[in-house]
């Protein structure tokens, strides 16, 4: 086996989980995704696409009515997006490691904004990568970017930064402006940009376009630059294992032929249902946030009033990322809370070793009660322990 995959460290959100299994009495907050199902309207397009007998390939880059779809629902956002550049991905996660394959060799240099969910460090090291990590810095519980600092990290031989805004799991967005800043940084420099931007409509500040700021904004289109985004988390679609990637024109092509030797194609009813997700739209993003943003604001405060909690409001996401005084082995502790408190929570220390001493809290609860009784749970656990 290669050394790059014997090493891989294996997830530490899936070793908390595995301390709950069997045990119904955990409130789970691990993972990052709604406990609500999806739209109705949106299952009934993927039944109707197997009754008509949709079971067979599709085209390597997605369907033309799906690739067509998400323009439009792209160019409502930003500038105008041609459907010729956009590639239909078996979800989120296939269209980050998708777009690392195409641009890593073994040997380059890769730079990531940490904290940041583990498999954007993993992929480029799986490529036989050299991974360089420039944390964010934390204040008051907001964490903020040190622009300096990545200047000073992205040189000529960086191949590739990576950055995940909003981001999981601090909720951190960037401004317009350091995204110009970097997007010019990285112009000079030659370096590519993965931005993964699975979260850009689960933002909660005024913005003209209802999404947080995205490099697509800024950006020319043959600018060195590759958008993820995800069905997954805006429109309550994370086992359907849809995405896309918004691609410059010159690497569309080959972006084909790396689907063909990963997946061939996503499955054409799921497409199906993306293409009835994007169409209504409406109907489904702004009520997940405005649920979101509901949860946010029932769960930050409450966690605020916990003695010894740090924590601050998300601007995006669907976290609340937070310290707990005197406790500084995030893993120890999460595994320790399933066990004593039935409280499921991921450690900080699974998004960067910066972040060795935080816990995230995925705020995505149909029944908001649910975060009540977790932060209740705490406040019990916490109670119990010796002074």
């Amino acid at each position: 086996m290669r050394n790059a995959i014997l090493n891989l460290e294996a997830s530490r959100i899936r070793e908390v989980a595995n301390a709950g299994i069997g045990r119904t009495d955990v409130l789970p907050f691990w993972f990052g995704e709604s406990d609500e199902v999806t739209p109705e309207f949106i299952r009934q397009a993927a039944i109707e696409s197997l009754q008509r007998g949709e079971t067979f390939y599709a085209h390597n880059l997605g369907l033309p009515e799906l690739r067509e779809a998400v323009a439009e629902y792209m160019s409502a956002l930003h500038p105008r997006i041609d459907a010729g550049r956009i590639a239909i991905t078996s979800g989120g996660v296939n269209a980050l490691m998708l777009a690392v394959q195409q641009l890593v060799d073994a040997g380059d240099e890769v730079v990531a904004i940490t904290p940041v969910w583990p498999n954007l460090t993993a992929q480029p090291a799986i490529m036989g990568a050299t991974v360089r990590q420039v944390p964010l810095v934390p204040k008051g519980g907001q964490w903020t970017l040190d622009l300096d600092a990545v200047r000073a990290a992205v040189t000529p031989a960086t191949k590739l930064l990576i950055v995940n805004a909003p981001n999981n799991p601090t909720g951190w967005t960037m401004t317009r402006a350091e995204q110009q800043a970097l997007l010019e940084h990285c112009r000079a420099t030659g370096t590519w940009i993965l931005a993964d931007e699975v979260y850009e409509r689960l933002y909660y500040e005024p913005s003209p376009n209802g999404c947080a700021p995205s490099f697509l904004d800024v950006a020319a289109p043959d600018d060195r630059l590759v958008v993820v985004h995800s069905f997954s988390k805006s429109f309550l679609m994370t086992g359907w294992r849809l995405g896309w990637l918004v691609l410059p024109p010159a690497l569309v092509e080959g972006m084909g032929k790396i689907i063909e030797f990963n997946t061939s194609c996503a499955s054409v009813f799921t497409q199906r249902a993306g293409v009835v997700a994007l169409q209504r739209t409406a109907e489904v993003t702004p009520r997940v946030v405005a649920h979101l943003k509901a949860c946010r604001d029932t769960l930050v405060p409450l966690l605020a009033e916990v003695p010894g909690v740090q924590v601050a409001a998300a601007k995006g996401g669907m976290y609340a990322f937070f310290t707990l005084a005197g406790y500084t082995d995030s893993l120890a502790l999460a595994k320790r809370l399933v066990v004593e408190a039935g409280l499921g929570l991921a450690p900080g220390s699974a998004f960067s070793p910066q972040a060795q001493d935080w816990l995230r809290w995925c705020f995505a609860s149909k029944d908001p009660q649910r975060l009540v009784q977790g932060v209740e749970r705490l406040r019990g656990w916490l109670a119990r322990q010796p002074r």
